[in-house]
């Protein structure tokens, strides 16, 4: 801090030959910081790495999704045509083969 209204200035106290010292603080930290930011160069090259990584996995899950997307969509048509035909005994003849089914398994799981 400056106290000019006083007549103060700061003078820093460096002892006889604190230069070299200096120096080697100086240095010493010019180091620590060319350390520090090849660990940040290297940490944001892994970051960019693992980005790409998960934007490919996103993109290969987005283009699964479409597919399945379409399928189900082509699926539902059939069974809205499927329903629209005269054809409306299928869903009874479902509907009697799930019972059978089910009446099949429950004498296997009766009588085991």
């Amino acid at each position: 801090m400056r106290r000019s209204h006083l007549n103060q200035h700061y003078e820093p106290l460096l002892p006889h030959g604190s230069d070299d010292a200096l120096q080697e603080a100086n240095d010493q930290m010019t180091d620590d910081l060319k350390n520090k930011i090849s660990a940040l160069k290297s940490l944001s090259i892994d970051i960019g790495a693992e980005v790409k990584y998960q934007d490919k996995i996103l993109r290969d899950f987005d283009d699964d999704m479409e597919r399945s997307g379409s399928f189900l969509s082509n699926t539902r048509n059939r069974v809205l045509r499927l329903a629209r035909g005269g054809h409306n005994y299928y869903i009874l003849y479902l509907f009697l083969f799930s019972l059978f089914v089910f009446f099949v398994l429950w004498l296997i799981l009766k009588f085991r």
